[in-house]
């Protein structure tokens, strides 16, 4: 996973949590357990939003339904952007997130061969039989253009109204992105490097492959999401940070929506430009001023999950609705409280769009405690899953042994076997996030990431269903 934890560990109490509903059995609990649920409002202290006309989403009632594709996902996952056709997860999205993009230490945006560096195999060289094609017809060494991106343009070619972008950074490779950002030259250089790479689609031809030439990917890019993890604020090792960063972030986003519009007055289209925006209030403070920076985006993507992982010596929640007053971290991160910030700050509504998570933070070792549900227990360690340690997809957990705990009070789901904890989405609390954003009126979803969902979409699904 290259996109983590933002927040530091933090020390806790044991606490019960609000009344719950507890189904499906398994596990070291054996037999189902159930019981009503009558944490039908939100804490207290966090009333719930007065609803809204649906002519407050912005378009009426579209909304963004955003999904990120992983570049490495056709490696150990073995999910393949066919995948999406299969599911049925193309037909409900209308927003795929290409992750990710790098940027060189001279601030520009590549493809390169080095190891850790880039994967221009995956993105437009690798070949794919006819059954992992989105047409069904076999790729060849010699096509011009092949990988990740030569689906794209077969996904883009049977669903015609589906926008693709590039994401730009993430946390591995946002490490240059403040020397990007530095002075109008580097970030005329910049944009102009992004563009020219993947609008018009000039890939390089490199290793030998027959791929890449001039033009060779035009078409396929809708647009770009800037995933700069963090301007202003530590973040992963090595990732450069200054305190101008702040303002350097809007200078980089009206440079990005200046060449855009050049661009889309020439090809008569509009060009997509979207952020991923941290849920960290002081992360948000040191780096984004936030009615200048929505000046120029299209949507932002506000980060609605990895409040809590499994490294914290206490099994808590990851991807919460509410924040529970009973929290005995004092942390009380959750969505509302995300969204919130971005609205107290001057975001506009429409333009706020929620990221769900399609996977699971997850602790072992872990008691049931007084509940009897294991929120808020102490743990040996990160239970194993899919990306390792603590982390693993949906689709793994919804068929996992245990007793899965739907809190309708907070908002928040999550398994539990006897010992391993896990906090995750379920379609269920989807319904409930979805009715949440349409209530004030939200701009929509995008979900980290589409390889989570299970064989049916149901995650998708439930997003669609949520948000016609």
């Amino acid at each position: 996973m290259k996109r983590i934890r933002l927040f530091g560990p933090r020390l806790a109490l044991a606490a019960a949590t609000a009344a719950v509903i507890a189904v499906t059995s398994g596990g070291a609990l054996g037999a189902t357990a159930q019981a009503s649920s009558t944490a039908a409002a939100a804490p207290a202290s966090q009333s719930r939003p007065a609803a809204t006309t649906s002519a407050a989403t912005g378009g009426g009632s579209s909304y963004h339904k955003v999904g990120y594709f992983l570049q490495w996902s056709i490696y150990g996952l073995n999910f393949h952007v066919k995948d999406l056709v299969t599911s049925g997860a193309a037909a409900k999205l209308n927003q795929i997130d290409y992750a990710f993009a790098n940027v060189s230490p001279q601030g520009q945006c590549y493809e390169t061969t080095a190891a850790g560096q880039g994967d221009p195999w995956a993105d437009y060289q690798a070949t794919f039989p006819a059954s992992e094609t989105v047409d069904g017809v076999a790729d060849t060494s010699t096509q011009p253009l092949a990988g990740n991106f030569n689906q794209l343009r077969e996904l883009k070619a049977l669903y015609p109204r589906l926008k693709v972008v590039m994401t730009i950074g993430g946390w591995t490779w946002s490490q240059y992105l403040s020397d990007a950002a530095l002075t109008p030259a580097s970030r005329k250089a910049f944009v102009s490097s992004c563009i020219d790479t993947f609008i018009k689609g000039n890939l390089p031809v490199q290793g030998g492959a027959a791929q890449g030439g001039a033009g060779s990917a035009a078409g396929i890019f809708d647009g770009f999401d800037l995933d700069w993890e963090w301007p202003g604020s530590p973040a992963n090792t090595g990732t450069i940070y200054r305190p101008q960063d702040k303002q350097d972030y809007v200078a980089l986003l009206a440079e990005f929506r200046h060449q855009l519009d050049a661009l889309g007055r020439q090809a008569h289209k509009h060009y997509i430009l979207s952020a991923f925006l941290p849920a960290n209030p002081s992360t948000i403070q040191a780096g984004f001023d936030v009615p200048r920076v929505f000046r120029y985006l299209d949507f932002g993507d506000v980060q609605g999950y990895d409040f809590h992982v499994a490294t914290e010596p206490l099994t808590n929640y990851q991807s919460n609705l509410y924040s529970d007053p009973a929290d005995p971290t004092g942390g009380q991160f959750s969505v509302n409280e995300a969204i919130q910030q971005y609205l107290h700050r001057g975001a506009p509504a429409r333009k706020l769009v929620v990221g769900v998570p399609a996977y699971g933070r997850g602790w072992t070792g872990v008691a049931a405690g007084p509940a009897g549900n294991g929120a808020y227990q102490a743990s040996t360690g990160q239970a194993a899953g899919t990306f390792g340690p603590g982390v693993t997809n949906y689709n793994a957990l919804e068929t996992a042994p245990g007793l899965r705990f739907y809190d309708a009070r907070l908002g928040t789901t999550w398994l539990y076997d006897g010992t391993n904890w896990w906090s995750y989405d379920t379609p269920q609390l989807l319904q409930q996030k979805t009715a949440y954003i349409r209530r004030l009126g939200l701009g929509g979803t995008a979900m980290w990431s589409l390889d989570g969902d299970d064989a049916q979409g149901s995650l998708t699904s439930a997003i669609n269903s949520g948000l016609r």
